[in-house]
């Protein structure tokens, strides 16, 4: 009993849990990070400026040119859409991505070195850390990542931490076991 009681002290002081419902401004906070740190996220979020700006090059070519102001006006329009366009889909997707955590609810997490254990309200499942190739930290999140050409990622949102000790446990838990980004 006693040696029960021993193994769960050690237990809480090398795991980390986390108690929170997912919400669309989490996914969105992520996929923005995403975007700005893994060259997949880059390469996402400059496709639509990219190919808009590109569209207003080649198109005036092969329809005989058009004036200069036009052109300079069609660009600085299209970007300007292109960029709309790339924060609109962001949104967009952390939206679908709420949704699609919803049904499961306030969700329970316990990190140790081994994996991260999520038990929602209608399911739970674990997580070797084996999954995941890399992490980064945002000013409210810990967003885990499949790797650079995946687009799989987990949030912990530090406000479920039980305790700030929570918060610098899983920080540690994920430094020995991720590369941190």
């Amino acid at each position: 009993m006693e040696g029960d009681v021993v193994e769960q002290d050690e237990e809480r002081r090398t795991s980390a849990e986390f108690v929170y419902q997912l919400t669309a401004e989490d996914f969105e906070e992520a996929l923005r990070a995403r975007a700005l740190r893994v060259p997949a996220g880059r390469a996402q979020a400059l496709m639509a400026p990219l190919m808009a700006a590109v569209g207003v090059i080649v198109l005036p070519a092969g329809a005989g040119g058009v004036s200069l102001p036009v052109w300079i006006t069609s660009l600085v329009l299209a970007l300007g859409c292109g960029c709309w366009g790339s924060v609109r889909g962001l949104r967009t997707m952390a939206r679908r991505m709420s949704g699609i955590m919803e049904p499961y609810g306030r969700c329970r997490t316990v990190a140790d070195d081994h994996s991260a254990v999520s038990t929602g309200e209608r399911g739970s499942f674990t997580t070797d850390w084996a999954v995941h190739k890399e992490y980064l930290e945002t000013p409210g999140l810990f967003v885990l990542l499949s790797g650079d050409r995946s687009a799989g990622i987990a949030v912990v949102p530090k406000r479920g931490a039980r305790s700030p000790a929570d918060v610098e446990r899983l920080k540690a838990i994920l430094d020995r076991n991720l590369k941190r980004r």
